[in-house]
């Protein structure tokens, strides 16, 4: 199911086999040059990002005419001719920006008869091949765009527009970086693939067996311990792949009938498994496609990105583990025997040197390293490749003085759980090329898509090697294991270009979307249309855009559903919130339909990961995929959270102390929240204790709304004063003014804008920064002058706008005084409950 969801539904046989794995072969080969620094060294083979995303798309297109049969009766054995010569005319018609660059640069704006049958043959080629890789939905869809673009005059008045002619449309749509070969299908070409090759290569070497494995031997003694492993190591195989199907496959055939021998439901076995695998894409380091999207969306780097989502993943996974534990608690479920039980000193001291000695190795590492470089110049990165190697020595050294691991058969009557000990230590090797790919995004500071480079390349080296070096170090005959390695390399490079299949097609579809919108200006369209619907009121608009993102995710892959929705909403909800008083920050809003995106995979009637978790599970599919989201109602309510608070994004976090108690508060309200939708903490809840529970849970994401009914959070000031504000103003510090006037188009709008104050203590000096020239005329201020590219002019104010009044911060007590009167509730509520647990006997 996962191989015919993510890298096509053919299985070739013989010379056809061959040439398809050739050409994927030579995908990635392509790949690995364009992203390293060789091309530029040696002075050959250097693309530019045109012909790069070009190339990317010919790969894409070719192989999902031979990987993918047009209909469930067509052959899956061989390729037809007609299919060989869909195959070729859609790679020429991807590839004619590369083949006739320079005559297309002659003729910018202009094209001939020629460039149009191409872009007119290449688009439909493309939507053909999206809808063998990927189902009708994204098809239909970038269908509706492009028809949109030229029947705009004839749709009704609220989203019509003046049409564009077929040349005007596929010379915007396929000859220039406008829409199918732009953002979205540069950070495909960029970084994803990387990321994606790095995955299937830390797969094949055998990664995520031992991430499922350890998983397994440090929880399966719990409570409900399967379902627990379950958790951790779908989470961990987020690491090795981005696909919510290919992980629930991969773990969920181990850990779903463990589940189930531990006394889950069938149904609920496939639910737990579906509800960590589909998180899988929203856990740093390696988080889903979309991610690398929000980079060149957002404008901001991927490093960013991490630390912005990291705070909403760790404490969703921290309430899904709950979940199956008050899950386990509600079946009175045990977990599974240990081989050998350790006292709690010998557990504790285990921890503890665990804990210990990774922060000394970081120390030593980061600190170690980062006074080297300055020391060893230019020798610094060859001698840190050399010490890499030899800690990559000893570590398998180490493993092979231990048993492989096995692939237990979870159906077995008796199951005993694997020593921690061992299966922590038959695989620590596998770690190291996580940790370089980490060192680099975030030490280094490289780019996503050279960090990816490094690690793919530190695992080329360990797949070729793992096995001939550990059959070496046990005095057995390695040459055999030399030659697997060297298959295996190949197995993983062809795989990984196989998965990018549908990926490439897609973000290369999804620019028709993005394509429509810069060439029919619907989004400023979409941003009345939202307005009327919601009336104004910025949960409306929320809950829309997320109803949006859970249809559309039924039938289109996250990327592609990330892109469209993001494209459309998310600059409406940015401008009608700050319209209405609500600054929201870009990435919020990115994130928010990033998260909805990943939950349409559970979401019934059409959840590709529920049904493949029902298909393991032996379950009815639409129940599991039911059950699975009511455990992710948790990552559901998220988005909503960081939208009014952002410090669960780490945004505004000024201090340690402030940082620890955020995520404190984060983690104890998605806790609370989680016993109070299972209606179970210590005993079964009552149904005003599952209120007060969400009560307190909602308390404790977001304490300001309460406080702001004690506390306004501001005052206003008027308008007339804002030289003397602007002068008592610290350095660094935000101004917040409502500004209100009429629009290019004729509409009178009216806006919170932040500016920020630098500058000397003067008000002319100060307002000059921001870029604002200010008269007053009537007792009223009015914007004189804007100054080109000045934070005013970004923030959207217009000349002749009226600065209606200042928004002063009010001094009052911290929000967070509010934890203790809600902290002192939540344990009156656990010690009420505790009173009706039964005693023994």
């Amino acid at each position: 199911m996962a191989a015919a969801a993510d890298s096509g539904g053919r299985v070739p046989v013989g010379k056809v086999k061959w040439v398809i794995s050739g050409i994927a072969l030579a995908w990635a080969l392509f790949q690995l040059w364009y992203a390293s620094p060789l091309p530029f060294v040696l002075n050959f083979g250097v693309f530019n990002d045109t012909e790069a995303r070009a190339i990317h798309l010919s790969f894409a297109i070719f192989l999902a005419y031979t990987a993918f049969p047009a209909f469930s009766a067509s052959p899956r054995s061989h390729v037809p001719l007609h299919d060989w010569l869909y195959a070729f005319a859609g790679a020429f018609a991807a590839s004619y920006l590369v083949i006739f660059h320079t005559e297309l640069s002659g003729r910018a704006g202009a094209p001939n008869t020629v460039d149009i049958v191409v872009a007119v043959c290449g688009m439909a080629l493309l939507l053909e091949a999206t809808r063998r890789s990927l189902g009708p939905p994204l098809m239909v869809v970038a269908g509706l765009f492009l028809f949109y673009t030229f029947a705009g005059p004839h749709m009704p008045d609220v989203i019509a527009h003046k049409g564009a002619s077929l040349n005007k449309a596929m010379s915007h749509q396929w000859l220039s970086t406008e829409g199918v070969f732009g953002v979205a299908l540069g950070v495909s070409t960029s970084f994803v693939f990387l990321f994606v090759l790095f995955g299937a290569l830390l797969d094949r070497a055998g990664a995520g067996h031992y991430f499922t494995q350890v998983a397994f031997s440090l929880l399966g003694h719990m409570r409900g311990g399967p379902a627990k492993a379950s958790v951790v190591s779908s989470g961990l195989s987020g690491l090795v792949s981005g696909s919510s199907i290919a992980n629930v496959v991969t773990t969920g055939t181990f850990t779903i009938p463990l589940m189930k021998r531990v006394g889950f439901p069938g149904y609920k076995a496939g639910a737990v498994e579906v509800a960590a695998s589909t998180n899988g894409q929203l856990t740093p380091p390696i988080m889903g496609a979309a991610a690398f999207l929000m980079v060149e969306y957002v404008g901001i780097s991927y490093l960013e990105v991490i630390k912005h989502a990291i705070l909403p993943a760790l404490i969703s996974y921290i309430a899904l583990v709950y979940i199956v534990h008050l899950e386990a608690c509600k079946a009175g479920m045990e977990g599974l025997p240990r081989r050998h039980q350790a006292t709690l000193p010998q557990r504790l001291l285990g921890w503890c040197s665990i804990i210990v000695g990774l922060i000394l190795v970081s120390y030593a590492v980061y600190y170690g390293f980062g006074w080297t470089k300055g020391l060893l110049g230019n020798w610094a990165y060859p001698i840190a490749s050399g010490l890499l190697l030899v800690v990559y020595l000893l570590l398998v050294r180490y493993a092979a003085g231990y048993p492989d691991l096995e692939f237990d058969d979870p159906n077995l009557e008796i199951v005993s759980l694997p020593d921690v000990g061992v299966t922590v230590k038959s695989g620590l090797y596998y770690l190291l090329p996580v940790v370089v790919l980490v060192w680099c995004l975030t030490v280094e500071r490289f780019s996503p898509g050279l960090s990816a480079y490094w690690s793919t390349m530190f695992m080329i080296v360990i797949v070729i090697s793992h096995k001939p070096l550990k059959a070496l170090f046990r005095r057995q005959a390695w040459q055999q294991e030399l030659w697997q390695g060297g298959r295996d390399l190949l197995d993983g490079l062809i795989g990984g270009a196989r998965n990018m299949i549908g990926i490439g097609v897609a973000t290369a579809a999804a620019g028709i979307v993005v394509g429509t919108v810069t060439l029919t200006g619907i989004g400023l369209v979409m941003t009345e249309f939202v307005e009327f619907i919601s009336g104004g009121n910025v949960l409306l608009m929320l809950l829309f855009t997320a109803v949006i993102s859970l249809i559309l995710g039924m039938g289109l892959p996250t990327t592609a559903n990330y892109i469209v929705v993001s494209t459309l909403m998310a600059p409406v909800i940015v401008t009608l919130g700050a319209q209405h008083g609500l600054l929201v920050p870009l990435i919020a809003v990115h994130l928010f339909v990033f998260y909805f995106g990943i939950l349409a995979d559970d979401t019934p009637p059409v959840g590709l990961a529920a049904f493949a978790a029902a298909a393991i599970a032996r379950s009815d599919p639409i129940r599991t995929g039911i059950q699975g989201f009511t455990y992710d109602i948790r990552t559901a309510v998220l988005p909503f959270m960081f939208i009014f608070n952002t410090e669960l994004l780490l945004i505004g976090i000024d201090s340690v102390w402030h940082l620890l108690m955020t995520i404190f508060a984060a983690v104890v309200a998605m806790l609370t929240f989680a016993a109070a939708t299972q209606g179970f903490w210590f005993v079964r809840s009552r149904w005003y204790e599952s209120l007060l529970l969400l009560l307190i849970a909602f308390s404790m994401f977001r304490p300001g709304f309460w406080w702001d009914q004690l506390y306004p959070p501001q005052r206003l000031v008027p308008a007339s004063e804002i030289s003397s504000v602007v002068e008592q103003m610290p350095q660094g510090s935000q101004l917040r003014l409502s500004v209100a006037g009429e629009t290019i188009d004729g509409d009178y709008v009216t806006k919170i804008v932040e500016l920020p104050v630098q500058g000397p203590p003067d008000s002319t000096a100060r307002l000059e920064q921001m870029g604002l020239g200010l008269v007053m005329e009537e007792d009223k201020v009015i914007v004189d002058m804007v100054a080109f590219a000045s934070p005013a002019e970004k923030a959207g104010i217009d000349f002749d706008w009226e600065i209606q009044h200042l928004l002063i911060e009010t001094e009052r007590p911290d929000k967070q005084w509010f934890y203790l009167p809600v902290l002192a509730l939540l344990v009156l509520l656990g010690w009420w409950q505790r009173r009706r647990i039964p005693k023994p006997g």
